[in-house]
This record gives C-alpha cells, structure tokens and sequence, in this order.
C-alpha cells in the first residue's frame, strides 16, 4: 500500500472538523470520506503500530478523545498527521485513505472486536 496506485483517485478537497473529530476528503471520482480522528490514530500505517509484519500490530486502547493537531503533505501522494497524544509518525497516502474510506465500516467493527478481546478500552 505504500505506492500511488495510478487507478486511486486523488484528494480533490480535504476538510478538518475539529469540532466533531473528523477528517472529510473528497476524491477526483465523486466519492466523499469522513474519517473520525480515532479510527485514523488506530489505524496508523505507522510500524509502531503495525508493526514490522503481519501479527505484530499493537492494538491501540484510550484514544476516544485523541485530536489532530497538525496536517502536513509529504510529497504529492499522501498526508502526516500529528495527533495529540503526540503520535506522527503515521503517512497516509492516497490509497490508503481511500481504502479506508471503502472499508470503515469492517476495519472499526474489527478494531472494537479486538479491544473487547483483550478486555480493553477506547477510554484514555
């Protein structure tokens, strides 16, 4: 995931609702994501939560109240999020936000399927 696939569409507009902890991005083929801010802090495609391969993901716990403080681009292919628990070291790219935004739904189904397994907490 870490290239620009040249099918992706591209960001045509990108919205941060501090308010409602949301990011809001329009893509080039019509379609319009809403990211809470907590999903992408847990779903950081940084290795400090993914880890260095499959099965050594960390699952992220406390991060309700998590809020973006900074937005940087890297390149023309992604965005750097700084979030307020200090994490930033997370690049999203294009793909990445778009696969999100198909597959949100199931991701966080699944984020909370694991927290509840290891008897954890979106409370900080």
């Amino acid at each position: 995931m870490a290239g620009l696939d040249r099918n992706t569409p591209t960001p045509t507009e990108i919205k941060l609702h501090k308010k409602s902890k949301k990011l809001e991005i329009s893509f080039s083929d019509g379609s319009r994501f809403s990211y809470p801010f907590e999903f992408l802090r847990v779903y950081s495609p940084s290795a400090e939560v993914r880890g260095h391969g499959p099965g050594q993901e960390v699952l992220q716990t406390g991060k309700r109240d998590v809020d973006i403080e900074s937005i940087d681009p890297v390149g023309n292919y992604a965005l750097r999020l700084a979030f307020s628990d200090g994490h930033d070291t997370g690049i999203y790219s294009w793909d990445l936000f778009f696969e999100y935004g198909k597959r949100q739904e199931t991701l966080w189904q699944d984020y909370l399927d694991r927290l509840q397994a290891a008897g954890a907490s979106r409370e900080a």
